[in-house]
């Protein structure tokens, strides 16, 4: 398969995303052309990836000064304290603002190291290459950092674009099938806020893309999920409005996650699923969706048997949880919850416009789920 190329420009940077089967091995040339002043490397990677995935990035960079961390990639580990450790490793190794970071893992890998990145000496070179669907269409583009505190998801962060990402289509062969549908997730919303033609078209394959881990559909599913979201990265990098529409779902899924104290039960991209069928029951229930394109959200999650009910994951004692990590959410500006709801299938309701209390959404989750 060739080497595909988007360009995602912002005010701050442009970059491109380079996708395509089989990449790794040329990570060397592209470093080598994009970022020639470079000369230490320091690669980021989820200890659980497979050895001989990380020996194919080793490989061709051998001719670099390369440092090596291998993290645990759960959300707990997404904290100061491993930030702080590394960075003062990076100092005492005398890393440059010229040198380079390597992410190479999912989301998570990925916020950590681009944090990282920036904080050291006021910006170090930065490489994405995602190794999960989720990241490759969703964490990899945009450039938002982020580490999480006991009081909520990516509460410390900042907004930092990368040099260049890589998507290798190959790393997913090694991907459970949890995690392919996970960042299933992330395609169908990018769909369901801006692309109505992309969502009957996710509506007809999403079988193939899942199941069947269809190359061709796969990468097409791919380039088109990262093209809906760098144009609305493209028109508002750093989320003052349009780019807000990308957190739908969201809201309610942060809470999700806090509720479960972000551990395995429920990963980010089930949380998503599940979060945006409950926006767009909401979305409903306040007579801004139709029956009819709801039954249509339903049916797509329906056949591809995608998360759907809370009872499975929740008790009702848990709704305050949830509702706390909600109104913790860092897309709040005031006591009320900011949500982002569908008008239809393809368009949402504008940013700053839905501000519900949470007595109001306690209320919705209690009546309709429980």
């Amino acid at each position: 398969m060739k080497k595909n190329k988007l360009i995602i420009r912002t005010k701050s940077k442009s970059y491109p995303i380079y996708f395509g089967n089989n990449l790794l091995k040329n990570v060397d040339k592209l470093i080598k052309n994009d970022l020639p002043e470079v000369k230490k490397i320091c690669i980021i990677s989820d200890k659980k990836l497979p050895k001989k995935l990380l020996a194919q990035l080793m490989k061709p960079l051998k001719k670099y000064e390369l440092k090596l961390y291998k993290l645990s990639a759960n959300e707990k580990n997404k904290n100061i304290y491993v930030v702080n450790k590394i960075i003062k490793n990076l100092l005492k190794m005398n890393f440059n603002r010229s040198d380079c970071v390597i992410s190479f893992g999912g989301g998570i890998i990925g916020d950590l190291s681009a944090f990282i990145a920036n904080l050291t000496k006021r910006g170090m070179r930065y490489v994405n290459i995602p190794t999960t669907l989720l990241s490759q269409v969703d964490a990899s583009i945009g450039g938002k950092t982020g580490i999480n505190t006991p009081h909520g998801k990516n509460l410390i962060g900042t907004y930092y674009q990368p040099d260049f990402v890589l998507s290798d289509i190959a790393v997913l062969k090694s991907l459970p099938q949890r995690e392919i549908v996970s960042g299933y997730g992330e395609i169908l919303k990018h769909s369901l806020i801006l692309d109505k033609k992309f969502f009957f078209w996710l509506f007809k394959n999403g079988k193939k893309i899942i199941i069947q881990k269809d190359n061709k559909l796969l990468v097409k599913a791919i380039f088109k999920s990262c093209k809906i979201k760098s144009f609305i990265v493209s028109k508002d990098e750093k989320e003052k409005n349009l780019r807000m529409i990308l957190n739908f779902g969201h809201t309610f899924a942060h809470g999700f996650e806090g509720a479960k104290k972000f551990s395995k039960k429920l990963n980010h991209g089930e949380a998503v699923l599940l979060g945006m069928i409950v926006a767009s029951e909401l979305s409903y229930r306040k007579k801004l969706l139709s029956m009819r394109e709801l039954l249509l959200v339903k049916k797509h999650y329906h056949n591809l048997n995608l998360l759907v009910n809370i009872k499975k994951i929740f008790k009702k004692k848990e709704i305050n949880k949830i509702i706390y990590f909600m109104k913790k959410d860092k897309k709040n500006f005031s006591e009320k919850i900011n949500l982002i709801l569908l008008k239809k299938i393809g368009k949402t309701t504008k940013p700053k416009e839905i501000f519900l209390k949470d007595v109001e959404i306690k209320k919705f989750l209690k009546s309709y789920y429980f």
